[in-house]
């Protein structure tokens, strides 16, 4: 069983990564929306690295006990399922953009990235115990279904970008908030 402060630290260094994943998508809809916008790079490069902070302050504060349990046996399973679900995301993102790209439906790639994020969140929920990454993840699935249906440029819309940025974004910030799950794993 995780303590609640191990808990905290585990869901802030989560929070940690959505935070920077969400800037990343959310710039790559800014350079998509209105090119190089240095302003606007700016105003969502200080909001991301702003909530990174106070994530890396959470994670800071509750370090210690996040230490003492990280050789129990949930922790370590915890870790496998994260390192399998990552790197099972990270080749099929290459696969499937390579393929894509093959034969010529590169509008396709930013979709099919979004919908394997979501999936890979799918694991994580089951292997940390946290139920919140199955709404992260279906909201990126359904979002890679939706956008290019109604998006007036389809696949190759921004707000692609836009929409998996802002739930990264906002499951980032419900993870430093979680205080109903005080015995689940992190992220």
């Amino acid at each position: 069983m995780i303590q609640p402060s191990a808990a905290k630290a585990g869901r802030a260094i989560g929070a940690m990564f959505m935070f920077v994943f969400g800037g990343a998508w959310t710039i790559a809809w800014s350079l998509e929306t209105y090119d190089v916008n240095w302003p606007v790079i700016a105003i969502i490069s200080a909001f991301s690295i702003g909530l990174f902070l106070v994530a890396w302050r959470q994670f800071r504060q509750n370090k210690a006990a996040r230490a003492a349990e990280a050789d129990s046996p949930e922790s370590k399973k915890a870790g496998r399922i994260f390192n399998i679900a990552n790197a099972a995301q990270w080749i099929s993102i290459f696969i499937v953009a390579m393929l894509l790209s093959k034969f010529g439906l590169q509008a396709w790639i930013i979709p099919a990235i979004i919908f394997i994020v979501g999936i890979h969140f799918i694991p994580l929920a089951i292997g940390f115990k946290v139920p919140r990454h199955h709404i992260t993840g279906v909201a990126l699935i359904l979002l890679a279904i939706g956008y290019p249906l109604l998006a007036p440029n389809g696949p190759a819309s921004p707000i692609g970008c836009l929409g998996a940025g802002i739930i990264l974004w906002l499951s980032a910030g419900a993870a430093l908030l979680d205080r109903a799950a005080p015995n689940a794993d992190p992220a």
